[in-house]
């Protein structure tokens, strides 16, 4: 596996650091009035989930992970787990619904997502960047309301709430960004 400097880290790189599998979460580069510059790196554990803050320097080296990335189908949820199965290989993946954090809601069945692997064990999940969802509940549309940045609140099939246009009404299709978790345009 290649080593990077610790000014090279980037948000999403996945390191091998303390004995586990790490991914950045947050980099700050800090140049102090007095000492050297370095990074400071929030790191969350890929098995576990906990977080750990650490300064890299430049000088300390790091061992950069690559995670194989596989398109699998979303089947369906049980206890607190997700299951996916791999379209060219039929085999079936189980991971904690945990690990798609407050994004969870925008997973939809049948749904292809990525699943990233170390080895033969599967770690992360990322939902495809834009979801079609319909809104269900939100404020008339009033005519002549058309200023530049007026948003209103709308809540989502799946319970998520938004900000939308003045323009969407009540059982309207919209695209939303799941990375931003934000209005993105009409379906």
């Amino acid at each position: 596996m290649p080593k990077i400097n610790g000014n090279e880290i980037r948000p999403g790189n996945v390191l091998e650091h303390a004995g586990g599998l790490w991914a950045a979460v947050k980099v700050d580069h800090v140049k102090p009035g007095k000492g050297g510059a370095f990074a400071q790196v929030e790191l969350r554990n890929l098995r576990n989930g906990s977080k750990l803050n650490e300064r890299f320097r430049s000088a300390d080296k790091v061992e950069r992970v690559r995670l194989e990335q596989r398109d699998m189908q979303f089947l369906f949820e049980a206890d607190g787990q997700l299951t996916f199965m791999d379209a060219e290989t039929f085999d079936q993946v189980t991971l904690d619904a945990e690990i798609l954090g407050e994004r969870r809601p925008f997973l939809q069945d049948g749904m292809t997502i990525v699943v990233e692997f170390y080895e033969s064990e599967a770690l992360n999940a990322t939902l495809p960047q834009k979801v079609t969802c319909t809104v269900v509940e939100t404020e008339p549309v009033v005519k002549g309301q058309t200023a530049a940045n007026s948003f209103k609140p709308a809540v989502l099939d799946n319970g998520v709430k938004v900000q939308v246009p003045p323009f969407v009404g009540q059982d309207e299709a919209i695209v939303v960004n799941t990375e931003t978790m934000e209005y993105a345009e009409r379906a």
